[in-house]
Order: structure tokens, then C-alpha cells, then sequence
């Protein structure tokens, strides 16, 4: 059986959206899509057992099988041959979404929304999910409708997995695809750095670059690739090229820890970017 695409809903207009785009991505990769709703409990239990079973009211119950049944309506309307399942699981939210996307393609979450998920860019939830989990994670912020897949990409680590990623994508969605390195020389040598200086930098990360996406373009010469190296703020210049973008793809890295960590141009992106953004992290 493929692996299932998982979302988050509860029940916001923006896991509305994240709901539609989850649906759309399994409906043309031909994946299950399993939306889950993060029940709140109470969290004040001071003296219960660690193995007490966590208390739901009626009303948070209810509330989540609304959630998960409108956007189970939602997933369904015009996808006719998707298989859709839903939970509604008592816990804290990164709990839950950690265990639900154990194994799955992906994890698709809205920007922000109601109970548990407000805040979800600007708070610790969202952060640390698209951080710190073994599966892609896609943070729905607009609808994506523009015609090309933008990647970002560091010449400094493994790009993989999502270079890998963003030519599927390319190819899923029938897209030009646009790599981006961004680059900036050090406040404390430009004083010293010539013109020609700059040229040369410049061709030398071009020939770099090209050089790690030849072998994708060779794999895929019916996509379209664009490679580009603004020198720029590298969060300043994804979000700019991001504009007319269907999606954004950004790697997250290991740094000796067990699982990759959201580094700065990743967590910058997730704030900023204009569209949906993928964070892949590496094998």
C-alpha cells in the first residue's frame, strides 16, 4: 500500500486550505490521504498517574469529529477515486501529528489556526515539526496557483533529497522548475573585494551549481530548469523568487543530532515565503 499523506485540520480556514492542497497532491500521486484532528485535553491533572488515560470533554470530542468529517467532505468533493481516513486522537498536537506521519510520504499542516494550531508559524508547534521530523513537512500558506517549483539550495550540504523532491514536484505538477542559490560575500571583505573579484565568485558558484543539478537534469530532460544566483539575503531572495510560486522546496540538515534541524534559511522561509513550503530533511 503507497504511503499515506497526512493533514492536520481543526477545522480553520487555514487547514481548510491545507486540506485542500493535501487532497489535490494525493488525488495526483495516487496516495491514501489520512486527516487527523488533535483533540484537546485537559492539562491540569496535578497529581494523576503518568499512566491515566487523558480526559476529553464533550465538547472538544464533538468538535473534532466536525472537524474531521466536514474536511473528509472536503477531501472528497471532485476527487472521486481518493481514499480518505480520518482519527480524532486525544493528545498535544506535535504529539499527535509526530505519531500519525510516522511513516508516512508527508505531513501537511495549515499556517495557523484554531486551539492547539494558533500561532503554528510563529510558535514552537510548527517549527518544530517542519524541523525535526524524518518526513517532508508542508506548511500551507496561500494557495499555491503560481507556474513554477522553487528550491533553494545550499552547495554546502547534501541536496538529495530535496533536489529529488522539488524535480518530482516539478514533474507531478507539470511545472518549470527554479533553483535558487543565494549568496553574499562577508561585510568585513567587500571593502576589499574588486569588481572582478565578484565576477569570478559568481561564475565559480554557477559552475558549482550546475554542477550539482546536472544529474537531475539529465534524469529529467522534459523539465524545464532555471538556475539562478541572486546575491542576496538567502531568506529575502527565496521569498522573492517564491512570488510565482506553486510551492517552495527548502532542505532541513543534520547537525550530529539524530534528526534534521530547521537551520536559519529554512525557518526564515517558513515565515515568509508567499506560497506552501517543503521541508525535506536529509536521509
Amino acid at each position: 500500500m503507497p504511503e499515506r499523506i497526512v493533514v492536520g485540520t481543526d477545522g480553520s480556514e487555514c487547514a481548510d486550505l491545507a486540506v485542500d492542497w493535501a487532497a489535490d497532491e494525493a488525488a495526483r500521486r495516487g496516495r491514501p490521504l489520512h486527516i487527523v484532528h488533535a483533540a484537546a485535553v485537559w492539562p491540569y491533572a496535578f497529581g494523576a498517574p503518568a499512566y491515566a488515560p487523558v480526559q476529553v470533554d464533550d465538547h472538544a470530542a464533538a468538535s473534532g469529529r466536525k472537524a474531521v468529517t466536514d474536511a473528509e467532505r472536503r477531501a472528497s468533493d471532485g476527487r472521486p477515486g481518493l481514499e480518505v481516513t480520518t482519527a480524532v486522537v486525544a493528545d498535544a498536537v506535535p504529539v499527535v501529528l509526530r505519531r500519525e506521519a510516522e511513516g508516512a510520504y508527508e505531513l501537511v499542516l495549515g499556517s495557523r489556526g484554531l486551539g492547539g494550531f494558533r500561532g503554528l508559524l510563529l510558535g514552537s508547534n510548527g517549527l518544530r515539526l517542519a524541523g525535526h521530523l524524518p518526513v517532508p513537512v508542508v506548511i500551507v500558506r496561500g494557495r499555491g496557483d503560481g507556474e513554477e517549483i522553487v528550491v533553494g539550495v545550499d552547495l554546502l550540504r547534501g541536496m538529495e533529497a530535496t533536489l529529488e523532491y522539488a524535480f518530482d514536484a516539478a514533474l507531478l505538477h507539470k511545472a518549470r522548475l527554479r533553483v535558487v542559490h543565494a549568496w553574499r560575500l562577508p561585510p568585513s571583505m567587500q571593502p576589499a573585494v574588486t569588481a572582478a573579484d565578484h565576477a569570478r565568485t559568481r561564475e565559480e558558484l554557477g559552475e558549482s551549481l550546475a554542477g550539482v543539478v546536472a544529474p537531475w537534469r539529465a534524469r529529467h530532460p522534459e523539465i524545464e530548469v532555471i538556475e539562478e544566483l541572486p546575491c542576496a539575503q538567502p531568506v529575502a531572495a527565496l521569498a522573492d523568487a517564491a512570488r510565482n510560486a506553486r510551492l517552495l522546496v527548502v532542505g532541513a540538515h543534520r547537525h550530529r543530532r539524530p534528526l534534521p534541524a530547521l537551520g536559519a534559511v529554512g525557518h526564515g522561509a517558513v515565515h515568509h515565503a508567499p506560497c506552501p513550503i517543503a521541508v525535506i530533511p536529509s536521509p
